[in-house]
């Protein structure tokens, strides 16, 4: 072997050594490079004393007054086929607070007698009116409005027998006249009178149905 040869075998060997055996700075820096980083150790959790810690069960307010008789009506109520089904869901029995009284009041004295359809229509009228602006904002109010109902005296509605099905089938309607559970053909009328009377206002208003004996108008 020449002196020459050696030289580079010298050379090649020294650099394979360096390479895989680093050594001084440049080891130590490899070494670092090499190390597993180590997450840092979680923050310890903090113990929730029992009395405040969240319940997973929903916390329910009660219902205010004018609710109560509402909660009557079952959940199947939204699954009647018919208006007649949905007056049958209305337990008669249920607390009735004096606006919804008013209504099936008047339900009861304008309409006793027509389909179950033209006691919603009345009681949709009521509705109407004490949302619009020309008139009273209760249903009390709408229903003892001087001039408007003829069944009010000295504006005081007359007794009524609520042991009869009539008035539980009034009291039903109105309920659900006042949750907007069912509409009526006539459900944006305003007015309404019998058929056998023919009031000059009637000129002025847009008809929209007539119901059995009421003919209803916006």
């Amino acid at each position: 072997m020449s002196r020459k040869t050696a030289t580079l075998g010298a050379i090649a060997a020294l650099a394979l050594a360096t390479t895989l055996f680093p050594s001084g700075r440049d080891a130590a820096a490899l070494a670092e490079a090499a190390s597993p980083i180590e997450a840092p150790a979680p923050a310890p959790v903090e113990q929730v004393p029992a009395a405040a810690r969240f319940v997973s069960a929903p916390v329910e307010q009660p219902l205010p007054p004018q609710e109560h008789a509402a909660s009557a009506l079952p959940d199947e109520a939204g699954e009647a086929g018919s208006l007649e089904q949905l007056v049958a869901m209305i337990d008669p029995s249920a607390p009735l607070e004096p606006e919804l009284r008013c209504l099936a009041g008047a339900v009861y004295f304008e309409a006793r007698g027509e389909p179950l359809t033209g006691q919603l229509a009345v009681a949709e009228v009521i509705l109407n009116r004490a949302a619009d602006p020309r008139f009273p904002k209760t249903y009390c109010g709408v229903v003892r409005q001087k001039g408007q109902f003829s069944f009010m005296r000295a504006g005081q509605m007359p007794p009524i027998p609520t042991a009869s099905p009539a008035w539980k089938r009034a009291r039903a309607i109105a309920e659900i006249a006042h949750r907007g559970l069912w509409e009526s053909r006539a459900s944006a009328a305003m007015f309404f009178h019998a058929r056998h009377v023919s009031p000059a206002w009637r000129h002025s208003k847009t008809r929209l149905a007539q119901i059995d004996t009421h003919i209803f108008y916006r």
